[in-house]
């Protein structure tokens, strides 16, 4: 696979102490379309943030390391950035986010 030199910019819109682990659908929020990613950890020091983090990463089959929070620390809407994001990686990104995941 080819790998892209700028970053994949990732908007999130977070559902914290849901009861299922998700990552799909579309929120329409304050950084454009959104991806939806439930995880079950609480908005609590971190650690839904860090959940997704983790969630986006495996969605998209990148290692967790190349996944970091740009925006939005304390926000259920937030922005990631994916470094060094392969060829194609942005419209595995469009069909999690807008449903077409086939």
């Amino acid at each position: 696979m080819t790998v892209a030199a700028t970053p994949l910019t990732v908007a999130v819109r977070v559902k914290p102490g849901a009861s299922r682990a998700r990552v799909g659908g579309r929120h329409d929020g304050p950084h454009g379309p959104a991806l939806v990613v439930a995880v079950h950890a609480p908005a609590v020091d971190g650690r839904a943030t860090e959940a997704v983090r983790r969630a986006l990463a495996e969605a998209l089959g990148v290692r967790p390391a190349t996944v970091s929070l740009r925006a939005g620390a304390a926000s259920r809407d937030k922005i990631f950035l994916v470094e060094r994001p392969a060829a194609g990686l942005s419209e595995v990104l469009r069909r999690l986010r807008d449903g077409s995941a086939g």
